[in-house]
């Protein structure tokens, strides 16, 4: 009897065991699928979603990554570096050298690579988003950082001045770089390759420069003349929303949709400087004003000697390619006998003008852009403008950029014949862009640089740097 009462206790306690188990896995898969369900709602959520919900307690450690890491790709970019770098410095040397002389500033006669070399640290890449921003086209974001170890030395040479060898030591990049690549139907399925760097974040370029076998002291301003010149290139030909379009795979294929072309006309007038900060041992400064929106298309007005609260009322026509990310520039200076100084610079986001509003806006003058080479935060007065802002139609935008062309085209030839020194100096107020329609046939008049025909006149302005 007490056998069979043992045996018939224990099945029942097995039962319900099993029973038991069997209910708590059910709850357990049951809990899984909601948490999961949960889960993959949450995921669904943005980041303006969660701060709905959760208010003022929104947890600052959540975070959403729009950038997907790939170690992977570093480490094949670390094997493949030794023969990447020697293609890229036959291809860098070859196509910056010309940039580099085309951007030269005033003062430098001669800018040229010396050597170049790469070196053997590969850059970095933090990570890689893919968009489909248009149809047709894939557009991925890299973001890339390098802190190498190349050799590269520039020969510079300026009037009364041997060639002077500079090297670039201590270089870091920092930058995401957009590349968008045009689909097409045969292969290799992609037609052209645009490259750019994005403006946000702001590319930065870091590094020191060192005269090898001589001094920095031989050629005044030399160190802000190259950096000048780095960030001109950076800016107006890396930087969106300027780009490099490359056509590939052997297709014919009309890459003028991915070019960049004008948008529209800003129409300038520089109407006075007030409390300019005076350079000069005695006298008072003589200030000009030289007004862009890339440095290839300067344009300066009259001088007005001995004055420090000068008045010019004079009028230009900037073409602007992308009114969301291009800045008007305004640079004052002091003419002077060999290089001119700078008495400030300020910037206006075209952004921030309405298309047919006309806006006046007064500009606090900076020693510099750079905060990092402010050396006093002295006042250094104000440059009142009048700003007026119009979009091109299609037809104006067609004629705005053959006129664009021709006129790069004219001012290489006025270097040429050795009328201005660089494509970067600034024209005076007589050669400005108007008269076509779209404000990009110079006049001629007076004593600037008309860009019309190859009359050429003798009073071409050339800008120094601080």
């Amino acid at each position: 009897m007490g056998l069979v009462s043992g045996m018939f206790m224990g099945m029942v306690f097995g039962i319900s065991l099993m029973a038991g188990w069997r209910h708590m896995m059910k709850y357990r898969s049951t809990k899984r699928i909601a948490k999961a369900a949960d889960i993959k709602i949450l995921g669904a959520l943005s980041r303006d979603d969660l701060k709905k919900i959760c208010g003022d307690n929104y947890p600052e450690w959540i975070s959403f990554p729009v950038y997907e890491q790939v170690k992977w790709l570093n480490k094949h970019l670390s094997k493949l570096w030794p023969f990447v770098a020697e293609a890229a410095s036959a291809v860098i040397k070859e196509s910056v050298e010309p940039l580099l002389e085309e951007y030269r500033p005033p003062g430098i006669t001669s800018l040229k690579f010396s050597k170049l070399s790469l070196g053997t640290v590969a850059p970095k890449i933090e990570g890689i988003r893919v968009q489909n921003l248009k149809k047709g086209q894939i557009t991925m974001d890299i973001d890339l950082r390098w802190g190498g170890d190349p050799s590269i030395i520039l020969g510079v040479e300026a009037a009364l001045v041997a060639s002077i060898p500079i090297q670039l030591k201590n270089l870091q990049v920092f930058t995401v770089v957009r590349v968008i690549f045009q689909l097409a139907e045969e292969i290799p399925c992609i037609s052209a390759v645009v490259v750019a760097l994005l403006a946000e974040p702001k590319p930065r370029i870091d590094y020191t420069l060192k005269a090898v076998g001589g001094s920095l002291t031989a050629v005044p301003g030399i160190s802000d003349m190259i950096d000048d010149t780095v960030n001109s290139i950076v800016t107006d030909m890396l930087q969106w929303p300027h780009r490099i379009v490359v056509p590939i795979g052997g297709i014919p294929v009309d890459t003028s949709e991915l070019e960049l072309k004008p948008e529209g006309k800003l129409k300038v007038t520089v109407v006075k400087a007030n409390n300019l900060k005076n350079l000069e041992m005695i006298g008072k400064s003589d200030p000009y004003v030289v007004v862009h929106i890339r440095p290839l298309f300067k344009i300066k007005t009259k001088v007005i000697e001995n004055n420090l609260n000068p008045i010019w009322n004079e009028t230009f026509e900037l073409i602007a390619e992308d009114r969301e990310t291009q800045e008007l520039t305004v640079e004052v200076f002091d003419q002077d006998i060999g290089q001119d100084k700078r008495l400030g610079i300020a910037k206006f986001r075209l952004i921030e003008l309405e298309p047919e509003t006309p806006k006046e806006v007064n500009l606090n003058l900076l020693s510099s852009l750079d905060t990092l080479k402010i050396k006093d935060n002295k006042d250094r007065g104000s440059c009142t403008i009048k700003l007026l802002y119009h979009q091109f139609n299609k037809e104006e935008q067609l004629i705005a950029l053959e006129e664009e062309k021709r006129i790069l085209e004219e001012r290489k030839r006025l270097k040429e014949a050795g009328v201005i020194g660089s494509t970067m100096d600034a024209l005076d107020g007589a050669a400005s862009l108007v008269g076509s329609g779209v404000g990009m046939v110079g006049t001629g008049i007076g004593t600037g640089v008309g860009l019309v025909g190859s009359g050429v006149s003798a009073g071409v302005g050339m800008v120094g740097m601080d």
